[in-house]
């Protein structure tokens, strides 16, 4: 079992490659779901994400559908009202996270209960954190929770 990394339509390839090296060095699967803002042979995600594509399980989907279907899946959205570090982790648990301009579109979030939508804590008056931070630090800490095993 292995954690799921979902990114719905993300569109700044160098982003998705460091989530590429981040899935790689965790175990993680990571998700893309298309569109996609970029060409997975742009040379920008290649230098992003440089030689570790080969050790990251890494899958391209027409659709989130099949993805919401499988095992506890929660969204990251700076709409949440649960924190990020709140749900108990289980190793085949699914993170989606939205595109880096506008997040989480509200018909897919409205798919989702409350307590399945989760944000990271920040100052304010912050709009967001950078897409690769925010799969960084949510990532994390669910693998913590499973002692670094999953």
């Amino acid at each position: 079992m292995a954690l799921n990394i979902v990114l719905y339509e993300p569109e700044i390839p160098p982003n998705t490659g460091n989530i590429i090296r981040l899935c790689a060095n965790t175990g993680a699967r990571l998700h893309l779901v298309k569109p996609l803002g970029f060409e997975l042979d742009d040379r920008r995600l290649k230098r992003a994400g440089l030689d570790y594509h080969q050790w990251a399980d890494v899958t391209l989907h027409d659709s989130i559908d099949e993805l919401l279907e499988d095992g506890t899946c929660y969204a990251l959205t700076t709409k949440g009202r649960r924190l990020y570090t709140d749900p108990t982790y289980q190793a085949s648990d699914t993170l989606i996270f939205g595109p880096e301009t506008r997040g989480l579109p509200d018909r897919l979030l409205n798919r989702f209960a409350e307590v399945a939508k989760l944000r990271i804590p920040m100052q304010a008056n912050s709009r967001s954190l950078n897409l690769a931070n925010a799969v960084a630090i949510t990532l994390y800490e669910a693998w913590r929770q499973l002692e670094f095993n999953a």
